[in-house]
């Protein structure tokens, strides 16, 4: 790949991603096949006078041999150590930054129940962590980088080489990051388009939405009162303006926890802990997944579903027209970053309480619970966006709004 574009979308990922901040520290989580991208990011942060930039490599293929041979103990244990350095970068207000690299089906042959085990070990010891980023206290950011593996799966046809220079094409492409343009410009103006639009959203203070399709799904999501449309840029609670995931094209809100009925019929795998669910369904009382399947990958949906109490219903609503710039691209990355933002998606799993709830400081969590946030210790989107997707807005005065007609937005 052309190292011009790789250092341009460094750039992006300093400046518009994290928005790192003079004399902050930056922590890096990345795939060892993202090693040239790391490079460029590092540079980047320090001539934005970084105080620290801590990188920490992971590898899939190293990461399945202890999933399928270490003891259940080993899996069960999360070291004091990786502890005492998330605190670390926490009490340091560090901007973090998750660089992925799918390698789709690489954890085929792997019980599902022994990854959840290593989850279920982490997630309570790292609360702190998982807050730390999903209530916005510091900035974060998720981008990719791509690998032969998850190359060939997006373009079979193409040989190594040429699908990993054409899977990086789409993913400056889709990330606003060409040669010939400007792409923090870019991404300001992008920014200011999903900024709009969440006001138009917030404006009609929907009381629920309702999803409708021909391929099966027929849903009923309740929004919580006081809810908040974001997308595209969030601020810290330290105020600074950043981007949580690059690329994105979505506007999203907080669904009521209780207030969730019918039917959703995903239309994209998802790729889960390294397995690849297709062609699922799930349908919603009251809130709560009670009836599912998929035509592959099943336990690996189940292990989803039960991995604890909030993972059984919904944190997340996106909208994204069809006719959109990633969805025109017509290509399936098997990667949630991207396909999410090719179609309109749901998260089964916890609420992005502080972007999508007004003055949700103020609440503890059992207030939150009784408003209908959703709290779990996971966050999974899967996408059911459609060319005939139809989606109408119930107002607080009895009013229903059309707000997707043919799989786009109609405003």
């Amino acid at each position: 790949m052309n190292e011009v574009l790789i250092e341009k979308f460094a750039k992006v990922i300093v400046d518009k991603g994290v928005a790192l901040q003079d004399g902050q520290m930056l922590v890096i989580n990345a795939p060892l096949e993202a090693a040239t991208l790391v490079k460029y990011i590092v540079k980047e942060a320090y001539l934005k006078n970084s105080k620290k930039v801590m990188v920490n490599f992971s590898d899939a293929e190293v990461n399945k041999q202890e999933q399928l041979y270490a003891s259940q103990e080993t899996l069960n244990e999360l070291p004091d150590w990786a502890v005492a350095r998330a605190h670390y970068i926490v009490d340091n207000g560090a901007a973090s930054l998750s660089i992925t690299s799918p390698k789709p089906g690489i954890m085929a042959g792997v019980d599902p129940m022994r990854m959840q085990i290593a989850s279920r070990a982490i997630m309570p010891k790292m609360k702190f962590f998982r807050k730390y980023t999903m209530e916005n206290e510091g900035q974060w950011c998720v981008v990719a980088c791509p690998n032969e593996i998850w190359a060939k799966k997006v373009f079979p046809d193409l040989e190594v080489a040429e699908a990993t220079e054409k899977l990086w094409e789409a993913i400056l492409n889709a990330s606003r990051v060409t040669l010939d343009n400007d792409p923090v410009a870019e991404w300001n103006e992008h920014n200011k388009a999903l900024s709009s639009r969440n006001e138009i959203l917030n404006n009609y203070n929907f009381v629920s939405l309702h999803f409708k399709n021909s391929l099966g799904t027929d849903l009923e999501i309740g929004l919580v009162e006081n809810h908040i449309w974001a997308g595209g840029g969030e601020h810290s609670k330290k105020g600074v303006y950043f981007n949580p995931n690059i690329p994105t094209e979505e506007n999203f809100c907080m669904p009521h926890n209780k207030k969730i009925n019918g039917r959703v019929v995903a239309t994209m795998p998802l790729n889960y802990s390294g397995k690849l669910i297709e062609d699922f369904y799930l349908d919603f009382k009251d809130g709560k997944v009670v009836a599912y399947d998929a035509k592959k990958e099943l336990d690996a949906l189940k292990s989803l579903i039960e991995f604890d109490e909030g993972s059984s219903s919904l944190g997340e609503v996106a909208l994204i027209s069809h006719n959109s710039p990633i969805s025109n691209m017509n290509i399936l990355f098997y990667n949630t970053l991207f396909d999410e933002n090719a179609s309109c998606h749901l998260a089964l799993g916890a609420s992005y309480t502080t972007t999508n709830l007004k003055d949700a400081e103020k609440y503890t969590e059992a207030e939150l619970d009784a408003l209908g946030s959703n709290q779990s210790n996971t966050h999974v989107d899967f996408m059911f966006g459609s060319s005939d997707m139809e989606v109408t807005g119930l107002t607080h005065d009895g009013k229903v709004v059309q707000i997707f007609k043919n799989g786009n937005f109609v405003f």
